[in-house]
């Protein structure tokens, strides 16, 4: 009864500020978050990995996964792949779309590996060696393919490329390798299919990285071509980085592909999304949310597009239950998003009302939504309180005795 006085109260409040609730809830049951297949495996630090009860061990395992967290929230229907982790041992990837349909999820952005094998040791399409050169092609080729084999329009890419001391490669002719692979992976993507790279500031290179900054991956895009955008990772920035600025300069220019999401503390920590800084997430969800609601081209055509996805490393806190929570922290920051008003934000900014444009902002991030998200997962059809409805499913329990604890995982079965 106090959630349905809560939703009623939430709803006059809108209606003051001429925001339409059919429009804001019409958002909402849209909203779609992917989860990453390696986000439900035993993955760990630098230092150690503390193998969870019931991790997935297996490709099918990850997807079974995924699919109770799509159960429990109702929007995340589709499962990021990661080659080779998850290739198949006899390569049949058509049983393994099927599986992941019959659990009613889709197989989403495939995610390349350059960077784990021997060669790859002074990088991939950047490095010195022509042969590592030759391998991370291929393997980035063999990665369109696979996309048009599981029916993905995402080819997700990060490179670990870079140098670790002063003059140890040329800097230009590092660039130049890069600009000339991606080129050669640019012509095979299938049709229709987009290219995310993603960029990162640091780690594991420590002197130089050949895509440290969104500059260097947006300059990149543009020589390539349209189906060329640029990958956000929350966590692959210095301290301090305005990323909502990120946002909209890239959903401006047309060039914002997709988001990691995570959170930060210190550096690439990988962390629950919004567990950290609750509201950078808001604030960039606001800058989403303005331009996809808009008309103006081509941020909100580039909005609607916007591809996202969890990125996380679940170290101690188990795997499936913190993905459920980052699903959630993804959701609340939208709904709060869509409850600016912008009318009204835009009038104060265009007279220049620094404080009061300042509170409208942050009236709508202290907004209590919980009432809207209930009545929206009512309409979803899920539990309305999702983390504790999967607590007490038993799932945890059941795959834990299952599963038991496996120190590795990979391979599709």
């Amino acid at each position: 009864m106090a959630e349905d006085a809560g939703y009623d109260q939430l709803c006059e409040r809108l209606a003051q500020q001429n925001i339409q609730v059919s429009v804001v809830e019409a958002a909402l049951r849209q909203q779609r978050i992917e989860t990453p297949s390696w986000g439900y495996a035993n993955s760990g630090t630098r230092f150690k990995t503390f193998a969870w009860p019931g991790a997935a061990a297996t490709t099918g395992q990850k997807i079974d996964d995924a699919a109770m967290v799509h159960r429990m929230t109702g929007i995340a229907p589709s499962v990021a792949i990661h080659i080779p982790w998850d290739r198949p041992a006899d390569g049949d990837y058509a049983a393994m779309r099927a599986y992941a349909e019959s659990q009613g999820l889709r197989l989403g952005a495939v995610n390349p590996n350059v960077f784990q094998d021997e060669i790859y040791r002074l990088g991939s399409l950047g490095s010195p060696n022509a042969l590592a050169r030759e391998q991370a092609l291929a393997d980035l080729i063999e990665c369109c393919e696979i996309m048009s084999r599981v029916g993905s329009d995402t080819l997700s890419l990060w490179f670990a490329d870079g140098t670790n001391y002063a003059g140890q490669d040329s800097l230009r002719a590092r660039k130049q390798r890069f600009g000339e692979g991606l080129s050669a992976v640019y012509r095979h993507l299938p049709a229709q299919a987009r290219m995310l790279i993603e960029y990162k500031f640091f780690e594991p290179a420590f002197y130089s990285t050949d895509l440290p900054d969104w500059g260097t991956v947006y300059a990149m895009c543009l020589q390539l071509g349209p189906q060329a955008q640029v990958l956000v990772d929350l966590g692959h920035h210095a301290p301090g980085v305005n990323i909502e600025q990120i946002v909209a300069f890239l959903l401006d220019e047309g060039r914002l592909g997709g988001f990691h999401f995570n959170n930060r503390k210190y550096a690439d920590d990988d962390l629950i999304v919004g567990s950290v800084n609750p509201y950078e997430l808001f604030l960039i969800y606001h800058e989403l949310a303005t331009a996809a609601l808009g008309s103006q081209a081509p941020a909100s055509t580039t909005a609607r597009a916007v591809a996202y996805m969890i990125d996380q490393s679940h170290t101690i806190e188990g795997k499936i239950a913190p993905m459920i929570y980052s699903v959630l922290n993804c959701q609340e920051a939208y709904a709060k998003a869509l409850v600016v008003p912008h009318v009204q934000l835009a009038e104060a900014q265009a007279e220049g009302d620094v404080l009061g444009a300042h509170r409208l902002l942050t009236d709508a991030f202290r907004t209590d939504v919980r009432p809207l998200l209930a009545r929206i997962r009512q309409q979803l059809g899920v539990p309305t309180d999702p983390l504790a409805a999967y607590q007490r499913s038993g799932y945890e329990q059941r795959i834990a005795a299952e599963r038991g604890v496996r120190p590795s995982s990979g391979g599709f079965q």
